[in-house]
This record gives C-alpha cells, sequence and structure tokens, in this order.
C-alpha cells in the first residue's frame, strides 16, 4: 500500500531559528559558561582537527563532540530532561515552516523531523507539533547520567542522508516525498527527495 507522502524536516536554521544545542547546554550550566565553553571547544576542535585527531568525521562534527563531551559529561538525566523542558519554553518557531509542516499533516502525509540535535531534548521540543518520527543524533545514558559520548552517528549532511534513504526503505512506499532544509548540510538529504526545498530564514 502506498502512503499519500512524506516530509521531512531539518530542525536548527529551519524548523526554528538559530542552533538548539548551544541553547540547550545553556539550560544545563547556564548561558554564559556554555557560550565559553563553545569558544573553547571552536580552538580546541581545530587544533585537534589539523593535527588529525578529531573526534568527528569532519570539523563541524569535531567541534561539536568535544563541546558535547565537556559540557554535557556526568550530567543527571533528569536534569538533563528538565532543561529540555525550560528550552522548549524558550525556542524560536519559523511561522512558515510550521504551518508548512501542518499543511503536510492536513493532507494525510507523514511527517519526520531529521536533525542534527540531541535525541535527549528534542521530543520536549516537538511534543503536540504532530511529528510522527524523529531521526536525531543520540546522545549516550549510562546508569542514569549523560556519558558525554555519542551512541550514534552525527545526524547532518551525508549521515542524515542515510538514515532518510532507510527510514524510506523500511516505512514506504510513498505516493511523493517533501524535503525541507538549509544550504549547504541538508542537500544531501533533499537530494533523495521528489521536492526539496532550502530554507532561508531572514532576521
Amino acid at each position: 500500500m502506498r502512503h499519500p507522502g512524506v516530509a521531512f524536516f531539518d530542525f536548527d536554521g529551519t524548523l526554528i531559528e538559530g542552533d538548539s544545542l548551544p541553547a540547550f547546554v545553556g539550560e544545563v550550566i547556564g548561558r554564559h559558561r556554555a557560550h565559553l565553553a563553545l569558544a573553547d571547544a571552536i580552538r580546541s576542535g581545530v587544533h585537534r582537527h589539523l593535527r588529525g585527531r578529531g573526534r568527528g568525521i569532519d570539523l563541524r562534527g569535531t567541534i561539536k563532540a568535544v563541546f558535547i563531551r565537556r559540557t554535557l559529561q556526568g550530567v543527571a538525566l533528569a536534569d538533563a530532561l528538565a532543561a529540555a523542558e525550560r528550552l522548549a519554553r524558550r525556542v524560536r518557531w519559523h511561522a512558515p515552516m510550521v504551518e508548512a509542516m501542518l499543511e503536510h499533516r492536513r493532507a494525510g502525509r507523514r511527517v519526520v523531523v531529521a536533525t542534527g540535535a540531541l535525541d535527549l531534548y528534542m521530543p520536549a521540543l516537538l511534543r503536540g507539533k504532530g511529528v510522527d518520527d524523529l531521526l536525531a543524533t543520540g546522545l549516550e545514558v549510562r546508569d542514569g547520567h549523560l556519558t558525554g559520548r555519542l551512541c550514534t552517528g552525527n545526524c547532518v549532511r551525508q549521515d542524515k542522508a542515510h538514515r532518510v534513504r532507510a527510514w524510506l526503505a523500511a516505512n514506504g512506499p510513498f505516493g511523493e516525498s517533501w524535503g525541507y532544509g538549509n544550504h549547504p548540510c541538508d542537500l544531501p538529504m533533499l537530494a533523495l527527495l521528489d521536492r526539496g526545498t532550502v530554507v532561508r530564514i531572514r532576521r
């Protein structure tokens, strides 16, 4: 049986303004400390990557891995989930994309969010938005605490495209597919879909 269709949405810079990860870390350890930690992670990540010792497969991935490890390692899961609830009240939604998501729902299509954001806080942010499935970056939890390590690939660029392709194979076939993301990170995902839209948020 063919489904009417499916629409994939990136999150950061598409459904919302800005990057949710630094905002989440700010809710966990404080915004000032998070800002300083991000600047330090950028310096350290560039140094590690240039020396071939990066924790990610690319520079951005290395910086992200360093930032997460230095700020979230050892945080109690309960505290992290409480931070996610606080963040959910502060997110600045991009109204045109939220409306596009609702239009797909009204047309009976499946709605999937595919994002590099962490699976830890995304459910709180998406609650009540009518999203059918979530493809996100997994964060390892052990004995009720965050380890600061990823337990999946970083769901961006090619990794995101691989996951979207696998999701389509497992859940299709679909009559038509749509995708919404920003440039250039989401181009591999958009290339897989029948109708891809590059989103630019103007401030």
